[in-house]
């Protein structure tokens, strides 16, 4: 038997969270088996009209990344205002990312920026739950709303209905320096599923660029500990699986569940079968990333286990990348050590993202999104860095169907506030909830408490992105 543990704290009224384990042959969540398993979550939401072949993969600067050191350096201000790291000609005229973004800067054709966007939080923990909550938690306490991917999970389904993989994943890594475990803590509860319930909790398998070894991560040592063990363990229940249907009258669920341990979880989360040169290419482990303790640079992995848990049918994966929090204090570094570590790092694997998923045609049905909790103050304090500022934040988007190329909305002259209309949280969650579901089609279901389908149609998207 396989068990995959989870690590997920949240309980239902059994004692027992959502994903806290998985197993081949049994699933000991009350008496289903693996496919009744699936079978239930079929009845909570399965293939509609109303749901498009997109995924979305969210890029989440986690600490808050600077607005003017990414995607709006401001090189005609003053010096204490200008991005830090100068800036880079993108392949549109006139249009320069910061100095860490050369490859990006190749890109900007296929990039659209939002140059206004905005939230009211200035503090890390409620930031953090209004911007993942798309703005459903207006305070970020906790009190109310839910995730931006529990709702995708919501709409759609909590699992693919041929692949039986999570409809929502959240990529982390175990981190080691104490700022960053802080944003982990964070992110995570900001991807809570809120009142949607716990079936549309995110699926966290682990550190991306392991995450076969680490679905094994909670398990005790002595039960799993290798990614050899867990291997063998899956050839042994597939070899029982294949026995199993070769019985007549196998039905779709224990296809299903088949597709979702033996093949498209396994797979999708094993790197090693991916092209050797495609990994060199987004390997960014040659960096490394922390202020007081530092580990290797994982983004490049990451990234690409997102684009393979999209192929594999999972519709929303956050990616976290924390450390982004440049204040130059006794915790975190100041813009321009900061922006070399993460900057270059994230210049490096959304380049590698961008080129990857258009190379296998998939520009389309994946939609990049760029933020965080919120940016920073438009002028560099006295260390070098600079400190938390919501009223101007980082947004960009790339692929799934939105139009390319753009700059949207602009900033004033010193960095500090819109100049144009601003857009909000909201507008970011609507902007996403387009891209991934036909509305038309949606207003047509039945399904969905009407408080929750109101909800979608009073906010509009980002209008100029379609």
């Amino acid at each position: 038997m396989l068990t995959v543990f989870s690590g997920n704290k949240s309980k239902n009224c059994d004692g027992v969270s959502r994903r806290d384990f998985l197993s081949a042959g049994s699933l000991a969540l009350g008496s289903l088996t693996l496919p009744q398993l699936l079978a239930t979550r079929s009845a909570l939401g399965s293939d509609h009209p109303y749901v498009r072949d997109r995924s979305v993969v969210l890029l989440y600067l986690s600490g808050g990344g600077s607005h003017i050191e990414t995607f709006d350096p401001k090189m005609d201000a003053p010096a204490e205002i200008r991005s830090v790291t100068g800036s880079v000609q993108t392949t549109r005229p006139g249009v320069h990312y910061g100095g860490t973004f050369p490859q990006l800067a190749n890109h900007a054709h296929e990039l659209s920026i939002v140059r206004s966007f905005k939230h009211p939080i200035g503090g890390h923990e409620q930031a953090h739950v209004h911007v993942l909550t798309g703005g459903t938690d207006p305070k970020g306490d906790g009190k109310t709303g839910f995730s931006m991917g529990a709702l995708a999970s919501r709409l759609r389904g909590a699992n693919h209905p041929e692949t039986g993989m999570p409809s929502f994943t959240l990529l982390t890594e175990p981190e080691i320096d104490g700022q960053y475990r802080k944003e982990l803590g964070r992110v995570r509860k900001g991807s809570r599923p809120g009142v949607l319930g716990l079936p549309y909790s995110p699926f966290e398998p682990g550190a991306g660029g392991h995450a076969v070894e680490n679905m094994t991560l909670h398990l005790p040592s002595d039960r799993f500990g290798d990614r050899r063990a867990l291997l063998s363990s899956l050839d042994l229940w597939q070899r029982r699986v294949e026995r199993l249907t070769t019985v007549s009258g196998t039905n779709k669920f224990n296809e299903q569940a088949v597709n979702l341990l033996a093949g498209g979880a396994a797979k999708a989360m094993d790197l090693s079968t991916e092209d050797p040169q495609l990994i060199e290419r987004y390997d960014t482990s040659d960096t490394q990333i922390g202020f007081k303790k530092f580990r290797a640079s994982t983004l490049g992995k990451q990234m690409l286990m997102a684009r393979r848990l999209c192929e594999a049918g999972c519709g929303f994966v956050t990616v976290h990348s924390a450390g982004w929090d440049m204040h130059a204090d006794g915790n975190n570094p100041g813009m321009q050590v900061g922006m070399e570590m993460l900057g270059r790092t994230m210049d490096k694997a959304v380049s590698t993202f961008l080129d990857d998923v258009k190379q296998r045609g998939l520009s389309d049905k994946i939609l990049l999104v760029i933020t965080g909790d919120f940016g920073r103050t438009p002028r560099v304090n006295k260390k070098g860095g600079r400190d938390h500022w919501a009223r101007l934040c980082t947004l960009a988007f790339a692929g799934g169907g939105i139009q390319p190329g753009q700059i949207i909305g602009k900033s004033s002259r010193d960095g500090g506030e819109p100049a144009t209309t601003p857009y909000n949280a909201s507008h970011l969650m609507a902007t996403i909830m387009h891209s991934l579901f036909d509305m038309g089609e949606l207003r047509l279901e039945s399904q969905f408490p009407r408080e929750l389908m109101q909800m979608l149609e009073d906010t509009p998207p980002i209008q100029e992105l379609f």
